[in-house]
Parts: structure tokens; C-alpha cells; sequence
């Protein structure tokens, strides 16, 4: 087990990644803290929030549900679906081997999410994601990558960190898939990312993409 590390320092170190490897490298230390040292001390309302926009929005035929940068399943928890309609996917194998103790999910990926992905068999209602398009993760075009993932009229609830958003200039980059007829238009949330605003980050925010697969 790795040395124990604060909170902030976790939530720092994880935004100065810069390579899909150094998110396998980052993780394979961080996965040990994630749930306790960094999700309850900072008050990581993020993943609930997500969960709650996709049961807001979604129908009886948005599942199964593809969780993105699934990590050790705060998602999948709060989203609390059978394990037989959510399925997860994350770069970091400890953070999936985390997962898999839970037992929350039907499968488990690892994925490189900034390369293309192999269209399932069956493919997706649904695709969701917290935490994982954000500073040091993934800029925008893996949101192209993930719509092999899912079926025609899937919904997409998916969480940026807001200054993420503007700095990688989602916006124009959704507004191309819009154009170009991959998606709907997207429905923009503003949403806290924790439930503490005066910790280090607690003023930090997210957009939640809301939109279908045309």
C-alpha cells in the first residue's frame, strides 16, 4: 500500500498528469486513497450528481449504461443500477481491480480513451462520466471516441470541470459533432464538484453535457 498523502495533495498531483501513462502510473499509487483520503475528505459530490442528472433525464431504454473513467465505482454506486445494466471503463487497472471488490458492475474495461474504441457487440444506452474530462485528463475529442460505444439515440450525461471546458473550448467542439449530425444539442448544467466550498478546490465547478447520439 502506498504512503498516505492529504486530499489536496491527491487532487493536485492527479491534475498535473499530462500522458494516458502517466494516469496509469499516477493511479496505480492513488487507487489505494481514492475512496477515503480523497472522495469523503473533500466532499466528492461529483459522482452522485451525475447520477442523479442521468436518472432526471433518462428513460427505460437508456441502458445498459457505459460508466467513463469509472474509477473504484462512485458512480455506479450512486446510480445504484443492477450490475447487469452498467458497465465500466477506466485507464488504471487498480482503480478497476477497486471496482471489481465492489461488485457493481457487469464488466470492466481498460481503455485509452484518447483511441479509438471497438463498437461492443451490444452496444450502449447510455454513457456517463465524472471526473474524467478534466485538467490533466481528457480534452475534448474523446467525446467523438465514445460514440462508438453507444446505440442511436443513447443518452450522454457527461461532467467537464468548468474551466476545463472553457480552456479546451469544448463548447466548439461540440457544437461540430451538433453540425455535422452526431449529436443532439447539448443541455449545459452548471454543478458543484464538491460539497465543502471553502476547502482548497471547493469553489471548483463542472458542466454536465446532456445530449443523444443522432
Amino acid at each position: 500500500m502506498s504512503e498516505k498523502r492529504s486530499s489536496t495533495e491527491l487532487l493536485e498531483g492527479a491534475y498535473r498528469i499530462e500522458t494516458p501513462q502517466d494516469s496509469v502510473s499516477y493511479y496505480q499509487e492513488f487507487a489505494d486513497h481514492y475512496d477515503t483520503e480523497f472522495a469523503q475528505e473533500l466532499g466528492y459530490v461529483y459522482p452522485r450528481i451525475i447520477a442523479d442528472h442521468y436518472h432526471r433525464a433518462a428513460t427505460p431504454f437508456d441502458r445498459p449504461v457505459a460508466d467513463i473513467g469509472c474509477g473504484t465505482g462512485l458512480v455506479a454506486e450512486a446510480l445504484n443500477l443492477p450490475r447487469a445494466e452498467i458497465e465500466g471503463f477506466d485507464i488504471s487497472p487498480e482503480m478497476l481491480e477497486r471496482a471489481q471488490g465492489k461488485a457493481l458492475y457487469g464488466g470492466l474495461h481498460q481503455v485509452d480513451l484518447t483511441k479509438p474504441l471497438i463498437p461492443p457487440t451490444a452496444p450502449f444506452g447510455a454513457v456517463v462520466s465524472a471526473g474524467t474530462f478534466t485538467h490533466g485528463h481528457l480534452g475534448p475529442a474523446p467525446l467523438e471516441n465514445l460514440l462508438a460505444l453507444a446505440r442511436k439515440d443513447a443518452l450522454f450525461c457527461i461532467g467537464v470541470n468548468a474551466q476545463h471546458y472553457r480552456a479546451r473550448n469544448f463548447g466548439a467542439f461540440l457544437d461540430k459533432l451538433r453540425r455535422t449530425g452526431r449529436i443532439t444539442r447539448p443541455k449545459l448544467k452548471s454543478v458543484p464538484i464538491y460539497s465543502d466550498p471553502d476547502s482548497a478546490h471547493g469553489a471548483d465547478t463542472a458542466q454536465v453535457l446532456i445530449y443523444r447520439k443522432l
